[in-house]
C-alpha cells in the first residue's frame, strides 16, 4: 500500500469513530490549541528528507544533527500522532507554514535550512520535506474526523531571499527611505526621474499602480541566474511587487518597508498583491476545508492590506461551510501591553492576535520575577480590543513559543536554584493558568514532556523523535530522567497527564471556555491570584485561585452573593462560603483551585 493510501486508510478509519458533527460550530474560545513544526515533530517517511533533492546538506537542506536544517518530520509522522495529540486534550492543530521554502540561504558559513517553512518560494503546494498536498489533504481530513481543527500559518509580509540588489552589499543592504529615496527617482533624490503619474502607495487604485513601473528608486533588485521562475504563483517572480528598500532596522517606516532579515519584502500596499493573495489563500480554503490562519510577522504589514484580506478570507471560510473561522496575527511585542495589541484589531481589523501581554503576564509571575498584579494590568486591558471583553475570549495565549523560547526557560532562568519539584509544580501552576483564565489556551509542542530549551528561535525547536542535535540532547528536561535523544511522546509524563485532566475540566465548564472574568485579588509580590469565571448560559460562578509563591497561603475573597456551595473541580476547595459573598480559601505552594458553584441562592 503507498503511504498516501495508508493515510486516507487512516483518515476512513478515524471518521469511524463518529466524531462530534458539530466541530465547525465551535467558536474560537472554545478551543485548545497544539502548535507545532512539522519538522521537528515526527518522522513518517524517511524517503521525504531531503525533499527529493540530492548533494549535501546546502543542496538538500538535511543535516539532522545541526539545529538549523531539516530533521526529517514530516505531515504523516503528523497523522500518525494524531492520537497523542487528542489524548492532550487539543481540539485545534496549529502547523508551522507548509508551503515549498527555499531549501537553504544565508550568507557562506551562516547558511540555514527553510525547515520552520517561513521561507516560502512556492505558496501553492507543500514542500516536499514534509510531503504532498494530497497528504496534506489526508492530515486535515483525519484530524476532522476526529473533531478537530486545522489551522495554517501564512505569510504576506514576505517570500524567501531571492532577490538581491546591484548595490550597497558592503553596507549589508541598509534600509533607504521614502524621503532620501523616493518613487519618483531612480537612486534617490538626484536621480532620473521614474515613474510618472504615480501618485504613492497610498492609493490603491489599479491605474495608480499601473504607473509604477520601475522598482529601481532605492536599489536595483536583481534576481540571481537560475532562479528567475523560483517562486510561485508566477507574478511572484517580478521584483516590481516588491519594496527593494533594503534591510529592515526595525524603527519607523521600515518596520513596513524593510527586508525582514534579508527576505523579499512584499509591496502589500499594491492592488495587485492583495488579490493575489486573497486568491492564493483563499484556494487553500477551498480545497482542503481549513479552519483557520496564524499570519505571521502581522505588524510588518500595511493596515489596509489586513482590512482587504481578513473579511474576503472569513466570506470564503463561509462559502465553504466554515462559520467559525479563526484568524490571528503574530505582533510581537515585550511586556504586559494590551493596548499595543489592540491597536492591531482596531486600526488594522484583525480579528485577534497572539496574547504576547498573556504571555509576558504569566512568565513574570509563575517564574516570581513580580506580583500577581500584572494580570490586573492584562484584564484592564481587555475593553481595548475591537469588541471589548468578549472579543479577548478569541485571543491565543501561551507561555513561550518557536521565537521567544520556550515558558520553562524563562521560569528556570528566573528560578536558577529550584529544585526539579519546584519547577515542575511551577510549570504545573503555569500551565493551570493558561488553560482556566480567558483566551484560547495555545500548548507549544514539546512543554507538555518538559521541554526547557536553551533560547529562542533554532535552540527552541527541537524533535520530538530522537534527536542528534547536541544542544537538545544535553538539556535537562522537567518532570523526567527522558532526554531529546530518546523519542518522547510519554503519555504518563506529569506535565502531559496534568495538561490532559486540565483540558478536560476546561472542555466540560463552560465557564472556562467563553464565561467572562471578574477579578477578585491579586498583589505586588508573588502569592494570590484570584478570579471568578461566570457560565454565560446559567450565570453560575467558578472561582479560580492561583498561589504564585512558595509558601502556602490562606485568604477570604468576594465571592457573587448568589453563590451557596462549591464543588471542587480542582484542589481542596471549601465547601461552602463563610457567609454570602466572602470565600476563605487555602492553597499550597505554587497551588491551584478550580471551585464551581453548584447552586445560588434567590436574589
Amino acid at each position: 500500500m503507498s503511504l498516501f493510501a495508508s493515510l486516507a486508510a487512516l483518515a476512513a478509519a478515524a471518521a469511524a469513530l463518529a466524531p462530534p458533527a458539530d466541530y465547525r460550530e465551535r467558536p474560537a474560545s472554545d478551543e485548545i490549541i497544539y502548535f507545532v513544526l512539522p519538522d521537528r515533530f515526527e518522522n513518517g517517511d524517511p524517503s521525504n528528507d531531503r525533499g527529493g533533492l540530492t548533494g549535501d546538506r546546502l543542496a538538500t537542506g538535511y543535516d539532522p544533527a545541526a539545529k538549523g536544517f531539516f530533521h526529517g518530520g514530516d505531515l504523516a509522522g503528523l497523522t500518525r500522532r494524531l492520537d497523542y495529540i487528542q489524548g492532550l486534550g487539543a481540539t485545534a492543530i496549529w502547523l508551522a507554514p507548509i508551503f515549498k521554502n527555499k531549501p537553504v540561504q544565508g550568507p557562506k558559513g551562516q547558511e540555514s535550512a527553510g525547515y520552520h517553512g517561513y521561507w516560502v518560494t512556492d505558496f501553492t503546494r507543500v514542500d516536499p520535506h514534509f510531503g504532498t498536498n494530497d497528504e496534506f489533504k489526508a492530515f486535515v481530513d483525519a484530524a476532522h474526523a476526529r473533531g478537530m481543527k486545522v489551522y495554517m500559518d501564512i505569510i504576506a509580509n514576505h517570500t524567501a531571499d531571492v532577490i538581491t540588489y546591484k548595490e550597497g552589499a558592503e553596507g549589508g543592504f541598509r534600509y533607504r527611505s521614502l524621503a532620501d529615496y523616493p518613487f519618483s527617482r531612480r537612486g534617490g533624490v538626484d536621480g532620473a526621474p521614474i515613474n510618472p503619474g504615480f501618485a504613492g502607495d497610498g492609493i490603491a487604485s489599479a491605474d495608480n499602480w499601473a504607473k509604477m513601473a520601475d522598482p529601481r528608486f532605492a536599489y536595483t533588485p536583481v534576481v540571481p541566474q537560475g532562479e528567475e521562475r523560483v517562486k510561485r504563483p508566477a507574478w511572484l517572480n517580478d521584483p516590481i511587487y516588491y519594496h527593494n528598500r533594503g534591510n529592515s532596522d526595525w524603527v519607523g517606516e521600515s518596520s513596513l518597508y524593510g527586508d525582514f532579515s534579508g527576505l523579499d519584502d512584499l509591496a502589500t500596499e499594491n492592488p495587485r498583491v492583495v488579490q493575489g493573495f486573497i486568491d492564493i489563500y483563499g484556494k487553500w480554503i477551498d480545497d482542503f476545508g481549513i479552519d483557520g490562519f496564524r499570519i505571521d510577522t502581522a505588524r510588518h504589514v500595511n493596515p489596509e492590506f489586513w482590512r482587504a484580506f481578513v473579511p474576503a478570507m472569513l466570506a470564503r471560510a463561509r462559502a465553504r461551510g466554515i462559520p467559525n473561522f479563526h484568524i490571528f496575527g503574530e505582533v510581537a511585542l515585550g511586556g504586559v501591553d494590551p493596548g499595543a495589541l489592540a491597536a492591531y484589531t482596531r486600526r488594522d481589523g484583525l480579528p485577534a492576535v497572539l496574547d504576547f501581554s498573556f504571555a509576558h503576564a504569566l512568565i513574570d509571575a509563575v517564574g516570581g520575577t513580580k506580583g500577581t498584579d500584572v494580570f490586573a494590568r492584562l484584564f484592564d486591558g481587555d475593553t481595548l480590543y475591537r469588541g471589548g471583553a468578549p472579543a479577548a475570549l478569541q485571543l491565543p495565549t501561551f507561555g513561550g513559543n518557536h521565537d521567544m523560547g520556550r515558558f520553562a526557560m524563562f521560569v528556570r532562568k528566573a528560578n536558577p536554584g529550584a529544585s526539579d519539584d519546584e519547577l515542575l509544580k511551577r510549570m504545573m501552576l503555569g500551565h493551570a493558568m493558561l488553560l482556566t483564565l480567558r483566551g484560547v489556551p495555545t500548548i507549544y509542542y514539546g512543554d507538555e514532556q518538559g521541554f526547557v530549551s536553551d533560547d529562542g528561535d533554532q535552540l527552541a525547536r527541537e524533535d520530538m523523535f530522537a534527536s542528534r542535535v547536541a544542544d537538545y540532547n544535553d538539556n535537562d528536561l522537567i518532570g523526567t530522567d527522558a532526554t531529546t535523544a530518546a523519542a518522547n511522546f510519554d503519555p504518563a509524563q506529569p506535565l502531559y497527564r496534568e495538561i490532559a485532566a486540565l483540558a478536560a475540566i476546561r472542555r466540560a465548564t463552560p465557564a472556562l471556555l467563553h464565561g467572562s472574568t471578574a477579578l477578585r485579588a491579586f498583589s505586588d509580590k508573588p502569592g494570590l491570584l484570584a478570579v471568578s469565571r461566570f457560565d454565560p448560559a446559567t450565570g453560575r460562578e467558578v472561582v479560580l485561585a492561583y498561589n504564585t509563591s512558595a509558601t502556602p497561603l490562606t485568604a477570604r475573597i468576594a465571592i457573587d452573593m448568589r453563590s451557596a456551595a462549591f464543588t471542587p473541580l480542582y484542589g481542596d476547595c471549601p465547601a461552602a462560603p463563610d457567609a454570602p459573598g466572602s470565600l476563605t480559601i487555602n492553597l499550597p505552594a505554587f497551588g491551584t483551585l478550580i471551585c464551581r458553584a453548584v447552586d445560588k441562592m434567590e436574589p
